[in-house]
């Protein structure tokens, strides 16, 4: 028989209860992150700043871009497009740098979304369409039908529905292709309403 030795109950810790970093400028990038998740926009945004600066400090490249590009997170959900554009810009430059194809991806999204914001629709189109390249080297319909969607929204936004409905006919036929005939024919339909409306 083994003898066990029980933890006593006043050193258990709650199971949500997450251990702080003992470095400054990640227990601000981690709190910056609580409160992005909260949707405390202001707490989330004064946090990554001071992250960023300390991580700026320490000459950390890999915070520096995590930080940025949770600044434009914040910026982002404020509708402050070009100070988010900054950010992202700046994450970026260093994930370019740093060869990190899928956080370029990650970012890719992210700066559609600033250049429609932006009312920047022939750029967010453009990036739009890189995207869709890198889902397509990677064979990943799922992400080409997503960006495609958000292609249709950009064009429709942009007062462009001749272009938004050929978007929607481009995503019936890849669910026709994946024999998914009642989204392909939910998208035809999409597209003739588009058309009607033009």
């Amino acid at each position: 028989m083994t003898k066990t030795t029980l933890q006593p109950i006043q050193n258990i810790a709650p199971v949500d209860q997450k251990k702080k970093s003992s470095d400054p400028a990640q227990a601000q990038y981690d709190e910056g992150k609580e409160f992005l998740e909260k949707n405390e926009l202001a707490q989330a945004a004064l946090a990554f700043h001071n992250a960023l600066l300390a991580f700026e400090e320490k000459d950390n490249e890999n915070g520096i871009a995590n930080a940025s590009n949770r600044l434009g997170h914040v910026c982002l959900q404020r509708g402050e497009y070009e100070k988010a554009l900054a950010h992202y810009q700046r994450a970026w430059d260093i994930c370019e740098k740093n060869d990190d194809p899928m956080s370029l991806m990650a970012l890719l999204k992210q700066l559609i979304l600033v250049h429609q914001g932006l009312k920047q629709y022939p750029e967010a189109v453009k990036l739009c369409f890189d995207l869709l390249e890198s889902y397509n080297r990677n064979n990943n319909p799922k992400g080409a039908v997503e960006t495609l969607e958000l292609m249709v929204g950009i064009h429709i936004e942009a007062g462009d529905k001749a272009t938004a409905a050929d978007g929607y006919r481009t995503i019936a036929s890849i669910h026709a292709k994946y024999k998914h005939n009642n989204i392909a024919e939910r998208f035809m339909e999409k597209a003739q309403a588009l058309e009607e409306a033009v």
